[in-house]
């Protein structure tokens, strides 16, 4: 089960501090449990609610940004701006990463994260520690690519913000209730063609 998917910045952004990382999407899956008890929960106000899974969500990508930075320093790798139409490549050339969340970092239990970095964005994946990590790595990329070809998200002026709808629709069709999918060539292939279909709109 995949406890939330977002996709955060992880370069210098203006308006915010060094070592920041502003969310620009993210969904959350299964039921919204934090390092507080269940009473503290119960007591919480929905706003209240809201902020703290927002909060949560931060913290995840205050730490992937964290890893990406470590991991491009130590590589020493340049990177290279990608343009449209060199989506592929991008994704091939992208950063990698797998961490741990430890209990109450900020969720009750452990959890898994998995993050690629393309350029200037981070696609995550925060999943349960007994997940396929494989299967997650696999849909991590399938997503990230669907985002970057038919969302055109490395473009200048992208506004992942206002494509909000259709990272829903990509979510549902190949995460679908945060549940990773096992699938064969032929259902991918209609997965894919459905996909375009759509994204053709």
């Amino acid at each position: 089960m995949v406890q939330c998917f977002l996709i955060h910045t992880v370069g210098p952004v203006n308006g915010l501090a060094p070592g920041e990382s502003r969310v620009l999407y993210s969904q959350v899956f299964g039921p919204e449990q934090s390092a507080l008890t269940p009473l503290d929960e119960i007591q919480l106000e929905p706003e209240q609610r809201r902020l703290l899974q927002k909060e949560r969500v931060a913290v995840v990508a205050r730490q992937v940004r964290s890893a990406v930075t470590l991991s491009r320093e130590a590589s020493g790798r340049v990177l290279v701006e990608t343009v449209l139409g060199e989506e592929l490549a991008a994704i091939q050339e992208a950063d990698t990463g797998v961490q741990r969340l430890g209990r109450g970092e900020p969720w009750v239990g452990e959890k898994t994260v998995l993050w690629l970095a393309v350029q200037g964005l981070a696609f995550t994946l925060v999943t349960e520690p007994h997940e396929n990590l494989l299967l997650a790595e696999g849909t991590l990329k399938n997503i990230t690519r669907h985002c970057l070809e038919h969302l055109r998200m490395l473009g200048t002026g992208s506004d992942v913000l206002l494509k909000s709808d259709r990272v829903d629709v990509l979510l549902h069709r190949l995460m679908p209730h945060g549940l990773l999918l096992f699938a064969n060539h032929r259902f991918t292939q209609s997965l894919e063609k459905d996909m375009t279909n759509y994204m053709a709109k």
